[in-house]
């Protein structure tokens, strides 16, 4: 389960939707701890995302349909986010004027041990958002629960 705070999650909206037409692209920061959401109930683990941080897409052909992140970027994050106590817990970008699935090219490019939240952009506003947690082997990617505040639509 992946919860995003408000403000983390304000970050990424505006992000999307001032980059629309092209997708955009960013990392997520937080912590991950268990709980029981209900007495009795199983343990879970949860992502706490309590930051997103803006990353340029260095995609050099059509930013349309593709985002890349450069590797030194993520790792000067990663850094970053430790120096406070946090972890890097995902990458989250714009799928515009589609829905907010995960690509073949999203999958071949993923990294397994990283939550990926994938937000909508119909005609530049935020319309829905999805989560996926890819495999090992990167050859499928399972929806992970994703509980976002909710968000006004323009």
């Amino acid at each position: 389960m992946i919860r995003i705070t408000e403000d983390a999650w304000q970050v990424m909206v505006d992000h999307a939707q001032v980059h629309y037409p092209n997708e955009c692209c960013g990392a997520m920061l937080g912590v991950v701890h268990s709980e029981t959401p209900e007495p009795g109930g199983e343990t879970v683990a949860v992502k706490e995302i309590s930051r997103a941080v803006p990353l340029v897409n260095t995609y050099r052909g059509e930013q349309a349909d593709r985002y890349e992140i450069n590797p030194m970027d993520l790792l000067k994050t990663d850094k970053e986010a430790r120096t406070v106590g946090l972890e890097l817990i995902g990458i989250y970008h714009s799928h515009p004027d589609c829905d907010a699935y995960f690509s073949k090219t999203d999958l071949e490019n993923s990294c397994p041990w990283y939550s990926f939240v994938v937000l909508s952009i119909q005609q530049g506003v935020f319309h829905h958002a999805n989560c996926f947690l890819p495999n090992a082997e990167q050859t499928h990617a399972e929806p992970e629960t994703l509980l976002i505040p909710t968000t006004k639509r323009a």
